[in-house]
């Protein structure tokens, strides 16, 4: 991979300042030529425009802290005026000359947790990377590590993308990267997410009142994308961390008309492997032959890179060509000289995604946006075995997953608030998995293959009034392979009591036709044991989700409270029976799961410190057909409560964070293991010790010369600051008979884990 060496150091001192200061400004609907005159001496900046471009009109901001970049933007969502930004200082304000019909998402909460993440009408969470706060642990805006930071989503297993929101399964999780599904699980087998932060211009995440427009998973929605604006000026940047070296460029073709965008992150653990990537690895790699073997030779590595393409043809056409590729290898070899024995363990997944959007704007009233795309994702794994330098054996493991189709929406304006908005999406998966065992001749151990087209049609209609603010919504699904339909409802209400205090409520169905199921690894590796496959109507049914809510936001004097409650029923999930539980039918086994929930947030700001406090208590119950006398049992994942302590400091070129974790143990099955058999006590009945961990980081903006063209970042962080070793969870292994020796596997968490950041700008 020389050229990713080669296009991180060709791109010399090129980058852009992503951070900017922040005030506090609050403006209680001032008529706008008196809020532009605050703002002028507020971030030293002078405007420009016409006395009847802003007549009759008013500005109302939160009290908040805000960048000049976030107050702009909430001048062209609360006024419909258009900005240009001639440098750092002078800034014209016109009328907008695009007939943007679809207004801007209304926003509850400015500086939701930190700067970059607000709460919006619509019950979804927006995240900008660019403008994003420091986050406790974290000198880089990871976008999935990010969300954890958010109430009623949790990572039992301590990594970037187990996302466990809600009570649902990583697996529930729709992750889509411009308008293109993902189902790559992160570098470092979940360490660290997919998604360069760098190349994410704005996220959306959805736990609750999904809109129709989006299918597929019944737990949550991560919709990521990358810049869509036309980029008239040349940005870029460069950084390095003990992990990986990244490089990200905008580029601008035609004025006005097309730009290109792209980014590129490399590993570089082949060459030096850091006190922070051991530290990872040994978190990763515990139990495995990896972690017990001395006498190894393993290549690990991942890449990942994105590009962009921007048109604008005219004001009323826009396209833009999307694609991402993700890549992760490890080769590990083992050589046992007391037997002439020699172990490869050869791992590569890849997820390789395409995407073509065309946004058309018909009339002042209707609009209509169209998407194609396409992914690729495939895990290969060969457990090759040879002695005295022949192949004795080789386990092949596969998983391939062709997911493509088309949407389109359509946005009508019917008033001057009310907006429907309808559209169809047709979707194909073919997916398919296979264990092939190699002796003498070729065993297939297991495979599957299943191909569906869904043929998915919604509408949502958002009602406003001054007392409400409604979304009905619906979705009707008809698989063609199952000959099944499936009817989704969906329902957001959000009122304003008084100027304090705000009401919202929920209801929606969801279905899931795509889910992951556990394997019984042969090798003793046990990375990435977790393979896609289809619903067949029959050992695996469609799962189906209702989810209800009900909460309120107070907010006062710089307090906020922030309360939500919840029931989710998720029905006709599967399960691998593992031996231990069932030793005569290690089968797959159908159940379902009920959840109920409630997540508190605190928030308080007091000059340039911000604190919050953040609680979720979830209980999760299982029950599955032949397991446990078919009655419900705690599930594995379910984190009965965890609380969350963050401080922010933000003066000058400084930002300072810190956050301390504490969390219900998860559930295990206890037993009782004799020499010849073992006696289990019950499913899930156990609790894990208490976890907890302190988490730090800093980072300092400055100059490169008094011209401020230059500009750079350094940053530390620091994990698990006590080292505290909590425990993950407690596994039991060698399950395929009745004669097997069952082993315990303890799985424990990160340790101290320092990192280190250095960027630059232009």
């Amino acid at each position: 991979m020389k050229w990713i060496y080669s296009i991180i150091m060709v791109l010399p001192l090129m980058a852009f300042s992503q951070e900017e200061a922040t005030f506090y400004v609050q403006l209680d609907d001032l008529p706008l030529d008196e809020a532009l005159v605050i703002i002028e001496k507020t971030f030293d900046v002078r405007f420009s425009y016409q006395d009847k471009v802003i007549d009759d009109k008013t500005f109302n901001v939160e009290g908040d802290f805000y960048s000049i970049s976030e107050i702009l933007n909430l001048l062209t969502t609360n006024t419909s005026l258009k900005y240009n930004r001639v440098d750092n200082r002078y800034i014209i304000i016109t009328k907008s000359k695009i007939l943007n019909i679809q207004k801007l998402e209304d926003i509850i909460i400015y500086g939701f947790l930190t700067q970059g993440i607000t709460k919006n009408k619509d019950a979804s969470y927006s995240i900008s990377p660019k403008e994003l706060g420091n986050l406790p642990g974290l000198i880089e805006p990871d976008i999935l590590e990010s969300i954890q930071q958010l109430p009623g989503v949790i990572s039992p297993n301590e990594t970037a993308t187990g996302l466990v929101v809600r009570g649902g399964t990583v697996d529930q999780n729709r992750l889509i990267w411009d308008g293109i599904n993902m189902y790559h699980k992160g570098h470092l087998f979940g360490m660290i997410s997919p998604f360069n932060p760098n190349a994410a211009d704005d996220v959306v995440f959805i736990n609750k009142g999904t809109n129709p427009r989006f299918g597929e998973r019944v737990s949550s929605v991560i919709n990521i994308k990358s810049k869509s604006e036309i980029s008239n000026t040349l940005k870029a940047s460069i950084g390095i961390n003990a992990l990986n070296a990244d490089a990200y460029l905008e580029l601008p073709i035609i004025e006005d008309k097309l730009s290109i965008q792209t980014s590129v992150r490399r590993s570089y653990t082949e060459l030096f492997e850091s006190y922070t990537f051991n530290q990872l690895g040994d978190k990763v790699f515990q139990s495995t032959k990896i972690d017990s073997e001395n006498n190894t030779d393993d290549d690990f590595s991942f890449l990942d890179y994105n590009i962009k393409v921007n048109y604008q043809h005219n004001l009323k056409n826009k396209f833009s060509l999307s694609l991402i590729a993700i890549d992760n290898r490890l080769d590990f070899f083992n050589s046992e000289s007391n037997t002439n024995t020699d172990v490869n363990d050869i791992l590569d997944i890849k997820n390789v995604g395409y995407s073509a959007t065309w946004d058309r704007i018909w009339s002042n009233k209707l609009s209509q946006s169209t998407k194609l795309f396409f992914s690729d994702y495939q895990l290969n794994y060969n457990l090759i075995t040879s002695n005295n330098g022949l192949q004795i054996s080789d386990f092949d493991k596969r998983n391939k997953i062709f997911d493509s189709g088309v949407l389109t929406e359509f946005n009508l304006q019917t008033n001057s608030r009310d907006v429907l908005s309808f559209g169809y999406e047709f979707n194909l998966k073919d997916v398919n998995y296979a264990f092939i065992n190699t002796t003498d001749l070729s065993f297939v151990l297991d495979a599957d293959k299943n191909v569906e087209r869904t043929h998915s049609v919604f509408g949502n209609y958002n009602f406003k009034t001054s007392w409400l603010d409604l979304n009905l919504g619906f979705r009707t699904n008809y698989y063609n392979a199952l000959d099944a339909f499936r009817f989704e409802p969906r329902l957001l209400a959000y009122i304003p009591i008084c100027n304090q205090l705000k009401l919202q409520v929920s209801s929606e169905l969801k279905n899931q036709i795509i889910s992951e199921i556990d394997e019984t690894v042969l090798s003793d590796l046990t990375l990435e044991n977790r393979l896609w496959r289809l619903a067949n109507g029959e050992a695996f049914p469609i799962i189906n989700s209702l989810q209800s809510s009900f909460g309120f936001i107070f907010s006062k004097n710089g307090w906020r409270i922030d309360v939500d409650n919840y029931y989710k029923r998720i029905t006709n999930i599967s399960a691998l029976s593992l031996g231990f539980l069932n030793p005569e039918n290690s089968g797959f086994n159908i159940g379902d799961r009920n959840i109920i929930g409630s997540d508190i947030v605190v928030e308080k700001r007091y000059k340039r410190f911000k604190t919050w406090l953040s609680y979720s208590y979830t209980f999760t119950e299982n029950k599955y057909d032949g397991i446990n006398n078919n009655e419900y049992f705690t599930s594995s994942t379910n984190v009965r409560h965890a609380v969350n302590l963050s401080l922010t400091y933000s003066h000058k070129q400084w930002n300072i964070a810190a956050g301390w974790r504490l969390q219900s143990g998860k559930p295990f099955t206890e037993s009782i293991i004799n020499t010849n058999d073992v006696e289990f006590l019950g499913v899930n009945q156990g609790r894990l010790k208490t976890y907890h961990r302190l988490d730090l980081s800093a980072t300092y903006n400055f100059n490169f010369s008094k011209f401020k063209t230059l500009k750079g970042k350094i940053g530390c962080s620091i994990r698990n600051v006590y080292n505290r070793n909590n425990q993950l969870s407690r596994e039991y292994t060698g399950n395929n008979s009745l004669n097997d020796p069952i082993e315990v596997v303890d799985k424990f968490s990160l340790g101290f884990t320092p990192n280190i950041l250095f960027r630059i700008y232009w």
